[in-house]
């Protein structure tokens, strides 16, 4: 038997153990997602170096991934609602190994950015795939459990790919490593091939709802845009501080070597691996979504205010701060519930491709942002090759994450209360 037809959709249901080993490959697909988006935090002076640039250059170098990670998510969402998530998940985590390899061999900037833009459109279909995959073969009511459960490994790839990642780079460089993540990705995509299903028709046809019908329906619904205006707010510091300028600012502000900033750092991504699971287990149990939205965009703004600003903070408060910041900012799991909650079950892939393009839009927008921020304040400093930034020009330059996470509240004020209930039409 191929693979392709042990993969392929049949008439038999596949059994619970099977669908749950697939789920996890896709949240596993999100894991190494999340290695692969915050593993420039670890490389930002070997990049500097190696391709002799700036904070600018190296915050957009970083971005390249959200760029094609964000501009993909809409039509992410719809290939999965007409498709199902089998071939395009395999395809997608195989996709995101050869830009790896691309990313470790890049003599040129330029070939770096197409290595990052390849890694950003495979992972693409991580998050919007656990999703798809939940939406259409596990309970509705346990989709923020599932959701936050994604999550919760996600970030636990987060902080792989902070101290663990870090280190191995001190002792063996950069390039090596991303050999290593390269070869994980392509055993990833074969588990994907083999365990993966699409849902049958009745007749054991994949269904093929009308191309553009679920992003209409998505679009159409200010919820789902509210729903991603707050994901993208609780999502910016994650992505902004804990993605990229975290662990340099870290460095300089506490004179610390890179595995110790990078496991401070790591903080906010285990505070995020707590709240995502906790948040989306509380919203299913209690059939709530909005106090908890409140609640953690309150948390998510006082812990990265705190971290950034309070003065002459020790390393155990400001592991603190990050861990509030983390588990607050985690509540962004429920916008996706709202979204899911407010649109039919065939715009479930539209819907996730317009709230997660927003939410990671904001990493496309802010790591660079910031490192021109950065650049205007340098004063001339380098060492080793790489710019030197003042703790004070961080600082200057992180004052836009409290503001968004005050933003993100303002919105969880006015989201409508679903209840857990889904629209069905």
């Amino acid at each position: 038997m191929t693979p392709a037809q042990h993969a392929a959709p049949s008439s038999a249901m596949p059994t619970r153990t099977l669908l749950g080993i697939g789920w996890f490959l896709c949240a596993m697909f999100f894991f190494y997602a999340f290695v692969q988006r915050v593993a420039p935090s670890v490389m930002v002076d070997e990049l500097m170096r190696d391709f002799a640039v700036g904070g600018a250059l190296v915050g957009n170098l970083s971005a390249f991934y959200y760029y094609a990670y964000a501009g993909s998510q809409i039509p992410v969402g719809v290939m999965l609602d007409r498709f199902g998530p089998w071939r395009l998940i395999t395809v997608a985590v195989g996709l995101v190994a050869v830009g790896s390899f691309v990313f470790a061999g890049a003599e040129t900037l330029w070939m770096a950015y197409l290595g990052r833009m390849l890694i950003g459109f495979g992972c693409a279909f991580s998050f919007a795939g656990a999703l798809n995959y939940a939406a259409i073969w596990m309970p509705a009511h346990r989709f923020a459990t599932l959701s936050g459960g994604a999550q919760m490994l996600g970030v636990l790839g987060g902080i792989t790919g902070q101290a663990p990642l870090g280190a191995a780079v001190e002792a063996f460089g950069w390039r090596p490593m991303m050999l290593v993540i390269a070869v994980f990705g392509a055993a990833l995509a074969i588990a994907c091939g083999f365990i993966l299903r699409d849902r049958p028709r009745p007749d054991g046809s994949t269904p093929r709802p009308r191309l553009l019908a679920g992003l209409k329906r998505a679009a159409g619904s200010g919820q789902v845009w509210l729903a991603a205006m707050f994901g993208l707010a609780m999502t910016s510091a994650m992505l902004a501080f804990g993605g990229l300028w975290g662990v340099p600012y870290v460095m300089q502000a506490y004179d610390h070597h890179k595995a110790e900033a990078a496991l401070l750092v790591s903080c906010l991504f285990v505070g995020w691996g707590v709240g995502a699971p906790l948040f989306g287990w509380l919203a299913d149990r209690y059939r709530r979504r909005k106090p908890f939205m409140i609640l953690g965009a309150i948390l998510s703004t006082a812990g990265i205010s705190a971290a950034v600003y309070l003065p002459h903070v020790s390393d155990v408060t400001l592991a603190a701060a990050l861990i509030v910041q983390g588990l607050g900012a985690s509540s962004m799991v429920l916008s996706f519930s709202v979204g899911r909650e407010n649109t039919p079950l065939w715009a479930a892939g539209a819907t996730v491709g317009i709230i997660n393009g927003c939410v990671v839009g904001s990493g496309a927008v802010l790591q660079p942002l910031l490192g021109w921020v950065l650049d205007l304040a340098w004063d001339g400093t380098m060492l080793e090759g790489a710019r030197v930034y003042t703790a004070a020009a961080y600082e200057r330059a992180f004052l836009v994450l409290p503001v968004i996470g005050v933003f993100g509240l303002l919105i969880a004020l006015v989201v409508r209360e679903t209840h857990g209930e889904s629209v069905e039409v």
